[in-house]
């Protein structure tokens, strides 16, 4: 843990200007850019100081968000999706303008609704290096892409795997009235008999297991 500077002391928490909303070492928090046609910028905070002014700065570790990597925003990255960085950095308090929750995968995939203060997290990210941890996650479809939870992904029910419906040749309002799905490579196996299992919507939707046989980077 960083040390306090000297002239300045730790504190327990911090009250946001003009609301009633504490922040404590360990919460997340939208800040304020110098840029205002920008989003906030999203931190966890490490440590809240103050000196003998009652300034009050934090030390946050910076999420970032896809766009803002060096590899930039691609096609799997959902919209609320943010990387835990290695870059950490001490701001005045005052630039923090709300809370916000930043969920893992799994358990941002179990949400019966999103808020606006939703996030989620399922890689950590160096800065200088461009490089995530973990460098491998489970891919889908015929399209072989990471699962991106703002989309809709049918599930097969022979093989298991998920597919999205514009791979299969189906709309987004053909896939949400399907009760089964086989896919393509299964339904040309005359010896699969189609188990009578209900539809589900998402890989994360039932917390079925992923296939590990085929890896991607991020």
């Amino acid at each position: 843990m960083a040390k306090t500077r000297p002239g300045r002391k730790d504190v327990d928490s911090y009250t946001i200007k003009g609301t009633n909303k504490i922040v404590r070492a360990g919460d997340c928090v939208l800040m304020r850019p110098l840029d205002t046609t920008k989003p906030p910028y999203v931190a966890r905070v490490e440590k809240i100081d103050e000196d003998n002014r009652s300034n009050v700065n934090v030390r946050v570790r910076w999420y970032y968000r896809p766009e803002e990597s060096i590899g930039g925003r691609r096609q799997f990255h959902g919209a609320k999706e943010l990387f835990l960085s290695d870059h950490y950095d001490v701001q005045s308090a005052h630039t923090i303008e709300g809370k916000c929750i930043v969920h893992s995968f799994k358990n941002y995939t179990k949400l019966e609704n999103v808020a606006a203060e939703d996030y989620y997290c399922r890689f950590e990210y160096k800065a200088a290096t461009g490089a995530f941890i973990p460098d491998r996650v489970a891919v889908y479809c015929k399209c072989e892409m990471p699962y991106n939870p703002d989309d809709l992904m049918v599930q097969c029910e022979g093989c298991k795997d998920w597919y999205h419906p514009v791979c299969m040749g189906m709309t987004i309002e053909e896939a949400k009235k399907l009760e089964h799905f086989v896919c393509s490579e299964c339904s040309s196996d005359d010896d699969l008999k189609k188990p009578q299992v209900t539809f589900s919507a998402s890989p994360g939707a039932d917390g079925k297991v992923e296939p590990k046989r085929r890896k991607r980077g991020p």
